[in-house]
């Protein structure tokens, strides 16, 4: 096992700061790694090898012996890795080792690459998701780093409590570790740590959720609201209409929608998130509230969700999205609904209704475009979107 010290290099000026480096012996060979850690002779406890932490330079040279414990830890977790997979290696293999994995031995910074990466990918609803993960665990840490290898059972579960007791659900609890998972299994993969299973003891399981599925009978109370002289709570309405009215498309599907995609009365697009191509027959309830919007925002797309060319596309999305599952609360409340009403309701709405309509599973997932092998498992092979067109028109019809 290779050793590693930290040393101090006074200046040749009298006066000036010396440099802090690190010493790697292996093999009776000795190689040095230098540092930008600057402090007075004074400063420096020689014996103890440490930074003496005057209260003139309090903060600066708190910050430097900080520096060095992470950067020990990280040659220290260099060596063992090392040693574990290679008896080979050399003095040299440890410093080029630390050289290049200066920015992927800590969580913060691997994950913040892993979230470069997915958006470089288009998986930009995935990078979001990452990004409220790592901002999750970065407010349970108080904003310290943690090296991959410190991450075990014990961390994961002092997670799992701090989450509970911010009142955090159980499946967004679930949710934060799973991704957690997923990228820590990345870092075993190139070999950045080795595979501890520190997700053991944590749940990363899904509970049941409350019922979000509205019955038509809610459906039709929404729809005959009068709500002429609430334009706010009236756009809210009509996307959500229009998402029950398309077998459930999810908001950022309809968001993107474009003009193009309606020909010979065939509504044609490709959903983001399982990028499976769905075909929904054009009826007259849809082509009402699209005409209702046509005339007051000229853009390619077909509703009036994104709507400036001056403004990113994605804020608009998100921003309308927040806005109209805010107005659908005050929705809610005009016709006594006590739970609470979003555009996701509509999604398992027309499920659920299509469900009681005795219309088969498989049309079902098919119509709403699920992709999963629980999916694949029901229905062996694609089925005619008419039939799938018929089981909307039949719920339609009802309204």
């Amino acid at each position: 096992m290779a050793s590693v010290k930290v040393k101090f290099r006074p200046s040749s000026i009298v006066g000036k700061e010396g440099s802090i480096y690190y010493q790697i012996i292996h093999n009776r060979v000795v190689r040095q790694i230098k540092t930008d850690c600057r402090i007075y002779e004074n400063e420096w406890d020689d014996r103890a090898s440490t930074v003496l932490v005057s209260f003139e330079r309090k903060s600066y040279l708190q910050s430097v012996t900080n520096r060095i414990e992470w950067d020990i830890k990280r040659l220290k977790v260099i060596a063992a890795l090392l040693d574990r997979r290679n008896r080979c290696y050399t003095a040299d293999d440890i410093v080029t080792k630390f050289n290049e994995q200066a920015d992927g031995q800590s969580l913060f910074v691997f994950m913040q690459g892993v979230i470069s990466q997915l958006k470089r990918l288009g998986k930009i609803r995935t990078s979001e998701t990452y990004t409220a993960t790592l901002s999750s665990f970065m407010k349970f840490r108080d904003g310290q780093d943690i090296l991959l290898c410190e991450i075990d059972s014990d961390t994961m579960m002092l997670y799992e409590a701090w989450l509970k007791g911010k009142g955090i659900c159980p499946n967004t609890i679930s949710f934060y570790m799973r991704i957690l998972r997923a990228v820590y299994n990345r870092a075993v993969e190139k070999e950045l740590v080795e595979q501890k299973n520190p997700f053991r003891h944590v749940y990363t399981g899904i509970d049941k959720t409350v019922k979000r599925a509205v019955p038509l009978k809610v459906v039709k109370r929404i729809k005959e609201l009068d709500l002429s002289q609430k334009p706010y709570l009236d756009y809210a309405r009509d996307m959500f209409l229009f998402s029950f009215y398309t077998r459930g498309m999810s908001f950022i599907d309809m968001a993107y929608l474009k003009k193009s995609d309606l020909k010979n009365g065939i509504l044609t697009y490709r959903r983001k998130k399982t990028n499976q191509l769905l075909a929904v027959k054009w009826e007259k309830c849809m082509a009402e509230i699209v005409a209702k919007y046509e005339n007051r925002f000229v853009t390619q797309y077909l509703l009036p969700i994104i709507t400036n060319p001056l403004i990113d596309e994605r804020k608009q999305y998100r921003n309308a999205l927040c806005r109209v599952n805010a107005a659908l609360k005050r929705v809610a409340k005009l016709i006594n609904l006590l739970m609470p009403l979003s555009m996701y309701c509509a999604r398992h709405g027309w499920a659920s209704v299509a469900k009681s309509k005795n219309i088969p599973l498989s049309v079902i997932s098919e119509g709403m475009g699920h992709d999963s092998e629980e999916t694949t498992r029901i229905y062996l092979a694609s089925l005619d979107t008419n039939v799938i067109d018929k089981a909307n028109s039949l719920i339609l019809k009802e309204l």
